[in-house]
């Protein structure tokens, strides 16, 4: 006979576990502490299961028969109930150990750092993610809200960070689509959020661009009577004009001085290919002096607390602001800016073999192998004649100009 509200509530707990039949296959089973749990009983094929509905009477009669009869319908479909809920209850486990800051770290290590990124991208990851943990690091990252998201982002808008709000998005965005490829979540709530920040008006880095004013830097670079590192890596870093990053981060074993060539490895480039660089004759002068002094192991322009680590991020522009020059007037990407300007201005060098001199065109892997390269022929001149260029415009002396002479 079914089972009724009066009937469930008269059991009374016995020595032994006991069941009490309900219908087709379903009943309560009641345990010697006065417990009450449903069951419902199954076949598939020869083999006898159960599945566990829940207690009572938080699950009443009716919710108890609804949940026999949705298995019912499973079983004769060829499905599994408890099998399923074991299953989900392994994802459940699963899902609420992996919380956001858990999967940001496992990004962070499996697609980045082994992946040979480069050191100031990595750096760049972790302050991303120092932006969201407090907000979002313990959670599980398959339950997260697009509101979730968005409160500390609006946080770093507040404070006038439009771009590190930004930037914290993207990385956010990336973490979670990794999280969808390795089945920790469904989605990425981020995309929801495309709209609701403030848009970052574009910031160019200061740079000189009139001759006089570079005489006048090179002048103030020539007389720096700071850390003796810290002056040759400002004696060096406008005739390469590679990037901040790449000049800090220089090795001694990718520099070759015979040949004149600065071999980057594809890991500490920004377009995760490989870079060369033609060494001026001025250029390697200051690396010899400098190898008379520090060596050749290890980094070139080592940090000045500890050599194992490079020079700070920071070194180059702090320098320029102890010289006298504002953040307005000068930094150490807007070098880049000052050579690109003058090069093109010039009218002697093709503009292909500018941009390969700045790094901007390796998208093709052939043209992207180091010297043998197109246009490095033509960027071995150039790069002498910038050189030479500086000198010039350091002494103050007549600015060079010319008609358009580069080669293909």
């Amino acid at each position: 006979m079914p089972l009724t509200e009066t009937r469930l509530r008269a059991l009374k707990p016995k020595d032994k576990p006991y069941k009490v039949a309900d219908d087709r296959g379903l009943y309560i089973e009641v345990s010697p502490s006065g417990g009450k749990l449903w069951r419902f009983r199954y076949r598939i094929g020869a083999v006898e299961k159960k599945l566990s509905i829940g207690s009572y009477p938080e699950i009443n009669i009716k919710d108890a028969r609804q949940a026999a009869y949705e298995a019912r319908v499973k079983v004769a479909a060829g499905g599994d109930p408890a099998m399923e809920k074991r299953k989900q209850k392994i994802r459940s486990e699963f899902l609420s150990a992996q919380t956001f800051e858990a999967v940001a770290r496992e990004y962070i290590d499996e697609m980045m750092v082994q992946n040979g990124r480069a050191d100031a991208t990595i750096i760049k990851a972790n302050f991303f993610l120092d932006q969201l943990t407090a907000a979002i690091g313990s959670r599980p990252i398959d339950e997260i809200e697009p509101f979730e998201v968005l409160a500390p982002l609006k946080r770093l808008e507040a404070k006038g960070k439009h771009e590190t709000a930004k930037k914290t998005r993207s990385f956010a965005s990336r973490v979670f689509r990794y999280g969808v490829a390795t089945t920790r979540c469904k989605g990425d709530p981020t995309s929801m959020l495309r709209g609701a920040l403030i848009t970052p008006k574009a910031k160019h880095y200061a740079a000189i661009l009139e001759p006089k004013d570079l005489g006048g830097l090179l002048r103030a670079i020539q007389d720096y009577t700071g850390n003796f590192i810290t002056r040759y890596a400002l004696l060096i870093a406008p005739h390469v004009f590679v990037r901040p990053g790449e000049l800090r981060h220089a090795d001694w074993k990718e520099i070759d001085l015979e040949e004149g060539v600065w071999r980057i490895p594809e890991g500490k480039m920004k377009a995760r290919r490989p870079h060369a660089v033609p060494l001026s004759k001025q250029v390697v002068g200051y690396l010899k002096e400098l190898a008379e002094m520090v060596g050749t192991e290890g980094y070139v322009f080592p940090s000045a607390r500890a050599s194992v680590r490079p020079m700070s991020e920071n070194t180059l522009n702090a320098a320029f602001r102890r010289m006298g020059f504002t953040k307005d007037e000068v930094t150490a990407h807007g070098l880049r800016a000052t050579a690109s300007t003058m090069l093109n201005e010039s009218g002697l060098w093709n503009p292909d073999a500018i941009e390969r001199g700045l790094a901007h065109g390796d998208s093709n892997a052939v043209r992207g192998v180091y010297h043998r390269g197109k246009h490095w022929d033509e960027r071995v001149r150039m790069a002498q004649w910038w050189s030479d260029h500086l000198d010039t415009i350091r002494e103050g002396g007549k600015v060079i100009k010319g008609a358009f002479a580069g080669t293909a």
